[in-house]
């Protein structure tokens, strides 16, 4: 029986009804480019037990959990989402139906009745408010030795995301969007290695920008699509102001990111952090 079919002890917490719907497959459209700063995370995981047990918060799709069994292929795999759409695709052919799902929200879940060997968060942490008052928590239900890994986004200061704000914030928009801006979820390098230290934890934290070359069609904004732009279209339910937002973002975005010859340079910096439970 799979931990989404029971009642377990750690209650799942259901997400908000007002939460933007995720959408799995626009968010898979650019799935080996989500999923390259994932295996570059897992290559710095030390050596653990054969067959140890890791729990992918955050897991999404099951494209993260696919990177773990890939890489542990006797784990016992629970992957953690706040999204049933997600988990639906997780437990397809899509994801990887081999693991257990729990519904349940990452700022409020306990990994502690796990014991587990390994926290994976993928991409996650920078839609948590506060996270960094989670690694604590996260690291004291680790076995000894146990590790926590995770990586987040380090480009709210990119074009991409500086554009959608100011334009959230323009006089036509204002109204209907708000005027707060897309703020930044993360914290620099330094503020994660001191919070594992403080957590007990031997810490490996660093970044890298990925020069990642999209093509087709407006590529930067169908990757927002999958993300940073589901909160606007939650809110844009008139097909044809969703459309005329749209337009003006794209244009804003084909300035900024300038097709080439062989397609479209989207700059991406990645935050990553390896804590190995030294208490």
């Amino acid at each position: 029986m799979s931990a989404a079919d029971a009642t377990p002890a750690n209650a799942p917490v259901n997400p908000p009804a007002n939460a933007p719907a995720w959408d799995p497959q626009q968010y898979l459209r650019f799935a080996d480019e989500r999923t390259r700063p994932l295996r570059e995370l897992l290559g710095r995981v030390p050596e653990l037990p054969a067959d140890p047990v890791v729990l992918d918060i955050g897991c999404g799709p099951g494209n993260s959990t696919a990177g773990i069994r890939h890489r542990w292929p006797a784990a016992k795999i629970t992957g953690i989402d706040n999204s049933a759409e997600m988990l639906a695709t997780a437990r397809s052919a899509q994801g990887e139906p081999s693991a257990d799902y729990l519904l349940a929200d990452a700022g409020t879940y306990d990994p502690a009745p796990a014991a587990p060997d390994l926290i994976v968060s993928n991409a996650t942490l920078q839609w948590v408010d506060g996270h960094l008052g989670l690694l604590p928590r996260w690291a004291a239900a680790l076995k000894p030795g146990g590790v926590l890994a995770f990586q987040v986004p380090g480009n709210f200061e990119a074009p991409s995301h500086v554009l959608l704000g100011e334009l959230r914030s323009s006089a036509r928009w204002r109204d209907r969007l708000g005027t707060e801006a897309v703020r930044a979820g993360v914290h620099e390098p330094g503020a994660y290695l001191e919070a594992l230290l403080a957590a007990g934890c031997t810490p490996d934290v660093w970044e890298t920008t990925y020069s990642t070359l999209l093509t087709g069609p407006d590529p930067v904004l169908e990757w927002t699509k999958g993300t940073a732009l589901r909160p606007v279209l939650a809110r844009l339910t008139d097909p044809a102001e969703r459309a005329a937002f749209l337009a003006e973002y794209a244009a804003l975005l084909r300035e900024a990111y300038p097709a080439g010859p062989h397609g479209t340079v989207f700059p991406f910096r990645r935050i990553f952090a390896v804590g190995v439970r030294t208490a």
